[in-house]
């Protein structure tokens, strides 16, 4: 006859899952971050592709160049986006087996410790393809030192 888990014995489970949980929340901040800068940056490009036959001369390499930078980040946060829900879902995978583990009895230590793991790394890359695209970003905004140049 199975056994049904007692009640301690599932809210120690809950305990223990409790830090996935939270980083899993820590997660969705980031890709809801990733969604609104990819969301600005497809917004300005399509504002410079609409531009882009009518402007000539020197305006229009700085336009081609801004346009070929925009592309540049889209792939960059893809990619972030696409490492941070890899994360979001070895971390669900984590709390699954921590839940199977606890109620079956069985001894999934090892595979808890490498989803873990696992998860730490794809966030960890998912981060700094963030601070990459962070970095990116601020090449389009530098201002034109003949533009800071004191008039008066």
């Amino acid at each position: 006859m199975p056994t049904i888990p007692a009640i301690s014995t599932i809210a120690q489970t809950i305990q223990l899952s409790l830090a996935p949980v939270f980083m899993l929340a820590g997660i969705g901040q980031l890709l809801n971050v990733l969604a609104g800068r990819l969301s600005r940056v497809i917004d300005r490009a399509r504002k410079l592709e609409l531009m882009h036959g009518s402007i000539t001369g020197p305006d229009h390499h700085r336009y081609v160049w801004e346009l070929r930078l925009l592309d540049r980040r889209m792939t960059i946060i893809n990619a972030a986006l696409f490492l941070a829900v890899s994360s979001a879902i070895m971390t669900c995978v984590l709390i699954a087996l921590l839940f199977i583990a606890e109620l079956a009895k069985l001894h999934f230590g090892t595979a808890v410790a490498l989803c873990f793991i696992l998860a730490m790394i794809l966030l960890i890359a998912a981060l700094v393809s963030f601070i990459v695209e962070v970095r990116i970003s601020l090449r389009a905004f530098r201002i034109r030192p003949e533009l800071l140049k004191d008039l008066s």
